[in-house]
């Protein structure tokens, strides 16, 4: 009883910080700090227990869309990193258990759809979108930050970490420089050296993101890897794993 008292009062104090003309990401971060490890595992059993919070925290993010004109750039990018990140846990509580989020839609069978960022599940103000809609019609085509490839998570094991705290636009800066220098840190998801990188999928299927202004995908790893990659060194590819990243 005592526990559900506090949960209780966790999630009104949290939903009385929304009276503000901008939303906020506390309630969020709270269950992000409660079921996803520091390693980025994530406790999907946790959430469905918790869908309460998760669908009150959905609702607020569709009923305070970003305005261009009065948000701050770190404002916008952290509303839809978090909206892409927190609607992507929804869709997988709504069809767990799945083995890989890429079941949904073709195992488990949805008229019309072919994958599962397909599914236009998400509503922000007006809109009716799917997390394609932001990953590549928001985030990508709005803000030119190869950064935000390290902090999507599309619930797969060989994506970034899951950050256990919400997007913060008041330190939305480090928060995506410490993701990157973890990302390329982490020898599951690539393999640096001087002279044999092997690097995630990701450079390769969103290499354009990394090569805009005159950069590559090897000055950004050398940007935060703590290894450089040499200039002659060819550059390989690692297989992409997408079991579910649970714990």
């Amino acid at each position: 009883m005592k526990k559900i008292l506090l949960n209780a009062l966790f999630l009104i104090g949290s939903l009385s910080s929304w009276s503000q003309s901008k939303p906020t990401h506390e309630l969020l971060n709270g269950l992000l700090r409660k079921y996803v490890s520091k390693t980025g595992n994530v406790n999907y059993k946790g959430f469905i227990k918790d869908t309460v919070a998760l669908n009150q925290y959905l609702a607020h993010l569709s009923k305070n869309p970003p305005d261009e004109k009065t948000w701050s750039k770190d404002e916008q990018m952290a509303f839809w990193i978090n909206a892409y990140n927190a609607f992507t846990i929804k869709l997988i509580t709504k069809y767990y258990p799945v083995k890989s989020i890429k079941d949904i839609g073709s195992s488990i069978q949805i008229p019309f759809v072919n994958t599962p960022w397909d599914i236009k599940f998400i509503t922000i103000g007006k809109e009716k979108m799917d997390l394609n809609n932001i990953e590549h019609g928001k985030l990508r085509k709005l803000f030119d930050d190869p950064r935000i490839h390290m902090a999507l998570v599309c619930a797969s094991k060989s994506c970034p970490i899951l950050l256990n705290e919400a997007y913060d636009p008041k330190k939305l800066d480090e928060q995506l420089n410490r993701q990157s220098r973890a990302f390329l840190a982490d020898p599951y998801r690539n393999k640096i050296s001087a002279e044999k990188p092997q690097l995630s999928m990701i450079f390769k299927w969103y290499s354009m993101d990394f090569n805009k202004n005159g950069g590559s995908v090897r000055d950004f790893v050398n940007r935060y890897s703590s290894i450089k990659i040499k200039p002659e060194a060819k550059i390989l590819h690692i297989d992409y794993d997408w079991g579910l990243n649970e714990q």
